[in-house]
């Protein structure tokens, strides 16, 4: 659509924002001063998707660990019978759990084979809000997350990615971090994805 913003991909009179207190970004309609957590309908995806990961992939979460606490990052993959069937990505999701299946075990490969990282490739095809810190979620406890999630999350060591991981959310891979807020792991990922995906830094 000619109307859409050349670099965002938003429709006439919406803006990406950060909410302060989430540390998120959001969609903000100048207009009428509505916002919403979702891209607006008549969104080009493909735009919001370039311009999310370059300028709002890069944020980490300032939380500090506390006792039985560990870090993860995941990769999410709706499909029409997930819990909420839309993402930032796509409004409405109608992709059954066979093709997200489908999406997320080539997703897993790609990652196996080393061509590509977890955190880069949840920066763009991701359908949890947590793309826009690379999938990040930050620290947790037990009883903090989804069953199914939390007891694959806790059986991984440190830099290890699980299986693909069925809740009522979707489908997950999941990968867990070093302790350390500033691990070993951001080194290396920010480092890649400078080295393959520049200037999306």
């Amino acid at each position: 659509m000619a109307d859409q913003h050349p670099e965002t991909g938003l429709p006439p009179n919406w803006e990406v924002r950060l909410s302060k207190s989430k540390n998120l970004p959001y969609y903000f309609n100048t207009s009428n001063t509505t916002s919403r957590w979702e891209p607006p309908p008549g969104t080009d995806t493909d735009k919001l998707k370039q311009y999310m990961g370059k300028y709002h992939s890069s944020a980490l979460p300032s939380d500090s660990p506390q006792a039985g606490q560990i870090r993860a990052a995941h990769l999410l993959i709706k499909h029409r019978d997930s819990r909420r069937p839309s993402s930032w990505k796509e409004e409405n999701i109608t992709r059954t759990k066979e093709d997200a299946r489908r999406i997320i075990e080539a997703h897993k490969e790609r990652i196996a084979s080393g061509e590509t990282s977890l955190a880069a490739l949840a920066t763009t095809e991701s359908d949890c809000s947590s793309a826009r810190k690379r999938g990040d979620l930050g620290f947790f406890g037990r009883g903090d997350m989804q069953k199914e999630f939390e007891e694959a999350a806790f059986a991984l060591k440190p830099g290890e990615i699980s299986g693909v991981v069925d809740t009522a959310s979707g489908l997950h891979l999941i990968e867990r971090y070093c302790s350390a807020h500033y691990g070993w792991h951001e080194v290396i990922t920010e480092y890649m994805d400078a080295a393959m995906r520049r200037p999306e830094t």
